[in-house]
């Protein structure tokens, strides 16, 4: 059996998660798993510099994975209100498929459920049907909001439009 911890990232974590993040969702690398966005934006998807400030905004946090000390996976968790807002749910596409985002997305819950949240929100990009339908697997529901997507590279550079929808699971 594996074993695993879930713990809380810290900013020397930075250039990892970095690293995790963009192999897992932008360029050729993010290919070998199922969460690739590489067909709908170039670019990257988060720098360095993002993830200080995550670090710096004291309503927000990152949770890590790591099996033998090799970070797999990590999930951004933001306090809003009586929510809980999930994004950056990654693993990396070598382990994609092996429960890791199953796992992660329980501990964020178990975190939203700790802190007394009323539920979990999220945005999806709306081309992504697979990861809605994964979601929804998982007890998240459509809210019939939808966002547009950032006019910002720091975001990625879309190669259609895109738009998010707002997902969330009360608690």
């Amino acid at each position: 059996m594996t074993t695993f911890t879930i713990s809380a990232a810290t900013g020397q974590d930075i250039p990892a998660l970095n690293q995790l993040v963009n192999s897992a969702y932008r360029g050729d690398s993010s290919r070998k798993g199922w969460t690739t966005e590489a067909d709908l934006l170039d670019g990257i998807r988060t720098s360095e510099e993002s993830l200080q400030a995550i670090f710096a905004n004291p309503n927000a946090q990152i949770l890590k994975y790591e099996e033998e000390d090799q970070l797999l996976g990590c999930v951004y968790l933001e306090q809003k209100g009586n929510d809980l807002y999930l994004g950056m749910l990654t693993v990396s596409p070598d382990a994609q498929g092996s429960g890791i985002g199953k796992q992660l997305l329980r501990a964020a819950e178990d975190l939203a459920i700790a802190r007394k949240c009323r539920a979990i929100t999220m945005t999806v990009i709306t081309q992504r049907h697979e990861l809605i339908a994964w979601y929804e697997r998982r007890g998240y529901r459509p809210t019939g909001e939808t966002q547009p997507f950032p006019d910002d590279p720091r975001f990625g550079i879309p190669k259609q439009p895109l738009a998010f929808i707002v997902m969330e699971k009360e608690l």
